[in-house]
This record gives C-alpha cells, structure tokens and sequence, in this order.
C-alpha cells in the first residue's frame, strides 16, 4: 500500500468516527448545559466555593468568575512549581525558576501549554498531575463555559441573563471531560502508553549505554491534553514519544480525541438555539476548512523531489517513521487549527508550505474546529462579522439567528478580531528588532523570522506548539510570550462575554423575506471566504517574509 493511500484511509477513517459520535456527544453537551439538576458531588463543589448554581449571571458578573477562577488558577500554579523542591515526588528535581515558573502558570491557565522547559527532565510528579493535569481539565471547562454563555446569548430574550458560570464550569468537568478521560486512558494504556508513579530508572539503549526515564501518568495526562486541546506534553518529544503515542492506532485516537469535542458543540449550538441547520451550517464552515488544510498538507509533504525523499516516500525529516508523512501530516493540521498544540512531528522540519500552513491555521483563529469551546465562540464572532458584511450589500441590518447586528455588536466582533494579530505582530516586530531575542534563533533568514513569528502566533491564539530551533526559554521569551499567552485568552473572552450580554438582552425579531438564510450552503461559502480573506490581509506580509519565502526559494 502506498504511503498516500494509507494517509487517504486514515483520513477516512477518522471522518467516520467523528460522525458516529457527532450526534450523541453533541446532544449530550446540550442536555448537560440546559439541566437544572444537580448531582451531589457538584453540590459539594458549589459548597465549596460559596457559589449558587441557581442564580442567573449578566455577562459582567460572568466574565467576573471567569477572571478570579482564572487568577487563581495562575497563583496557584506559579507557587506549587516555586516550592517544587520541597514537595514530596518531585524526583529531584529544583524549584523553577521565577519566569519559567510564569510562563508555565500563564501558559496550562490560558489552555496553551507552551513549554520552554524539559518536562521529563523538569516536573516532578506533583506538579504533573495535581498541577499541570489539573489546568487541563479546568481550563478546558472554562473555554465551553465562555462558549455557552454566547449561545445562550443568541437563545435567550431580554432577560440579558448567560446562565452561572460555576454550574457551567463544574458540569463541564465531571459530566463531559473527567468521563471521556477515563475511557481515553483506558484505551491509551491499552495501546501501550504508561500509567505509573514510577522514578528515574536507567534504561539500555541499542547503540550501548544507558539512558535514565522516569515514569509518570502519562496517559491520564495524554488524553486530557488532547481532549481539551491543551497540547502540553508528559515528556519534551510530546506525542513524538512513544511513551505518550505508541503505535499509529494510538496516534489516530489522539487526532480523534482533539476533534471530537470541537466539532461535537456545533451540535450543541443547533440544539440550544432551536435550529439544528444553523448547526450544520457552522459544523459545514469549520469541515470545509479542515478538509482543505488537511488536503493542502498531504500535498506540499508529499510533493517531493530527489532520490532520498524518493525513497523515503515524502519529507520525513523530522517525522516519525511509526506514523510517516500521513500520520504527521493530518496531526499537525488538526493541532494546529485547534488550539491543541501537542505535536508528532517537528513543524520546523516540514516543508515550506507546509510549516505556512500550520502557521495560517494558527492565525485563522483556531476556530476549524478549533479548540474546546473557543473554536465555536470564535467562528460565530466571524459569522457575525459574515452576516454584517452581507447586510452591508443588500442595504439592510443584518440579523443572525433572529437577534440583530447593530454598531455595538459588530465593535465588540471587531475588537475580538484584531486583539490577537496585534499581540502576534506586535511581540513579533520586537522580538525581531530586538538584538538579545534575536541571538535565540537557530537559524537566520526568513526560517529564523518564522521561528519567532511561529512561537508568537503559537502564544497568543493559545496553541502552544512550537517551531522549533527557538531557544525561548529566556527571561524575554518567557515573560512576552507568558502576557502574549493571557492576554490572547482573556481579553477576546471580555468581547465575547459582552456581546453575548448584548444579544441577550435583545427581543428576538421575526424573519422575513430580505433575512439571510444562515443555515444554507450560500452562507456557509460567505464565511469561509470572510475568514480566509480576514487572515490573508493581516497575516500575508508576515508570512510573505517568513515561510512564504522559504517555500519559493
């Protein structure tokens, strides 16, 4: 069987395990956020917080339990790898340092999960799980809670009320993520990813000599990193490992794992909204753009040229050979257009085109799914921005899902739209002019320049998959690229929160013959092309300079 053809199955493959769990997961979501009844352990959280998941929030009084929850989620992580030496399981290993220690707390709050530090080499077992792990299955939660708070915005009339973020937060956890997880790891340890608390051990290798691992729970820590499109990895190779991804069927249920809850909500929408067809609508926008990068990806890595890559059968640097150019290439497609960030394979040792193109699915918005809850509340900011501009040419105001899109709707799209180019471009330029940032690139030219753009767009889009060849582990790159990692997390969360507010307080108002349908395939086309046509214009002259002219050269 022909590598191509292999990758042509997997895809296949993966397409039919998606669909079959589209519908009972999305319906599930949406009876989770819809009930009214409470199991007794979310009692005891809400007991424990002083919260009641009874009371209705305005969008203020939201985004206020988003930030505090999220602040403390920052403290607690800085102090707990501060005072790692001391903790029992820490395997040795020291305290971190004061900015890794920020980065790091910025990085699994903001569910990005960029690492500039050696996990298996720097994190000792408490910090992994009762830290790290922990991040991601809140942080995730966090992410549906903010999604569901704009959903109800569109379903709900004129009480501007989003539900209680602690009921949102707490269900989320224990009624979605913490039973998927048990299942994930179960299958993960059957594939032969370990699950142990166990020491630095030395280990034969086969070229003579020793090498020291340690162990860890690693697959209850890998299924929650992708589940939640938080990417943070067990051990530095991340999913490369085969401690974390063992055999190309593990790495196939990984893809699934980061899919499966981003395209599941679009179900989710329909069903609270009333309209599964505007549900289709958005889950057709968000395939059409997947299917596309994925297919753009198999093409530049397999186009190949010369007797080695012959033989290899593509561009296989920097990929592993349990997984080959197909495996790599639809896991970096999917990482990368969601806010995943895990990698299998070096993005830096793709080729030309190809390391662009996980860049522009970073910059797109991660929103094809995109990732947990963020990649929904981001495409329907850019179906507002779609509905806008269609209004702008027939000459009437636009409407979307029955609530219309006014001048304080399309700011508030329009401020979310430009906060997270403006970090990228911004950190981007200064980490460029700059002569001590500039000493950490590996490489000069416009490979070097895609180094610093990459861990920039990585940052601040809360992805957290890197380029490598970047040293980033320094006081610069861990203190811009740690504000880059929060302030790309909460400042679009605000815009979100306070249109979702706007549109709840709006009556609804009746279609009638000159409304735009939103759930048919002409809508769908309009916002793919206003989302290409958003990137292209802010992002092509960076990438122009950057993998662009890589590839032509």
């Amino acid at each position: 069987m022909s590598p191509l053809l292999a990758a042509v199955l997997q895809l296949l493959a993966l397409v039919a395990a998606l669909a079959l769990t589209y519908r009972p997961l999305g319906d599930h979501m949406a009876r989770v956020y819809s009930s009214t009844r409470h199991l007794r352990v979310e009692k005891w959280m809400y007991k424990a917080v002083g919260a009641d998941p009874g009371t209705g929030m305005r969008w203020p009084a939201y985004l206020r339990g988003v930030l505090a929850f999220s602040a403390a989620g920052v403290l607690f992580l800085y102090l707990l790898q501060r005072l790692q030496g001391g903790l029992p399981g820490s395997l040795g290993f020291s305290s971190i340092d004061p900015d890794q220690a920020f980065n790091t707390a910025a990085s699994f709050v903001a569910n990005t999960n960029w690492q500039s530090y050696y996990g298996e080499q720097a994190m000792g077992h408490v910090v992994q799980t009762g830290g790290l792990a922990v991040q991601n299955f809140v942080s995730a939660a966090v992410g549906i809670a903010v999604a569901i708070a704009l959903v109800r915005g569109f379903a709900h009339s004129r009480n501007g009320e989003l539900g209680n973020f602690w009921a949102d937060l707490v269900r989320g956890v224990v009624r979605i993520l913490l039973p998927m997880s048990v299942i994930g790891a179960v299958v993960l340890v059957a594939c032969g990813a370990i699950q142990n608390f166990a020491g630095i051990h030395e280990v034969g290798q086969f070229s003579g000599g020793t090498q020291q691992w340690n162990g860890g729970a690693v697959a209850s820590q890998e299924v929650i990193k992708e589940l939640g499109t938080n990417g943070g990895g067990y051990f530095n190779a991340n999913s490369a490992h085969p401690f974390e991804n063992p055999t190309p069927f593990s790495n196939l249920f990984e893809i699934f794992l980061i899919l499966v809850i981003p395209f599941a909500l679009t179900r989710t929408f329909g069903r609270m909204t009333g309209s599964l067809r505007q549900g289709h609508a958005i889950l057709a926008t968000m395939g059409t753009i997947w299917i596309g990068f994925t297919a753009l990806m198999m093409w530049t890595e397999f186009h190949h040229g010369g007797p080695a890559l012959d033989l290899a059968g593509g561009a296989m640097e920097g990929k592993e050979t349990r997984f080959g150019v197909g495996g790599s290439s639809i896991f970096a497609v999917a990482t990368t257009l969601t806010s995943t960030g895990a990698v299998n394979s070096f993005h830096s040792s793709f080729t030309g085109f190809g390391g662009g193109i996980t860049m522009l699915g970073m910059q797109l918005g991660e929103i094809a799914p995109g990732g947990v809850g963020s990649g929904l509340y981001g495409m329907l900011i850019m179906a507002v921005v779609a509905v806008f501009i269609a209004g702008l040419m027939v000459g009437r105001t636009p409407e979307y899902l029955g609530k219309k899109i006014g001048t304080r709707e399309i700011k508030l799209a329009a401020c979310y739209i430009l906060i997270t180019p403006a970090l990228v471009l911004c950190f981007t330029a200064a980490s460029t002019a700059l002569p001590t940032p500039a000493d950490s690139m590996t490489n000069s030219g416009a490979h070097g320049f895609s180094e610093i753009l990459y861990a920039f767009t990585s940052g601040a889009n809360n992805n957290g998959s890197a380029f490598a060849g970047l040293n980033a582990d320094t006081q610069w790159f861990n203190t811009t690229i740690g504000l880059a990692m929060l302030l790309g997390r909460f400042l679009p969360m605000v815009f979100v929160l306070a249109l979702a507010g706007s549109l709840a307080g709006q009556r609804p108002v009746p279609a009638t013959a000159g409304t735009l349908r939103t759930e048919k395939p002409l809508f769908t086309g309009l916002l793919v092309g206003t989302i290409m046509i958003i990137a292209g214009l802010t992002y092509f002259p960076a990438l122009a300079l950057g993998p662009l002219a890589e590839g032509l050269a």
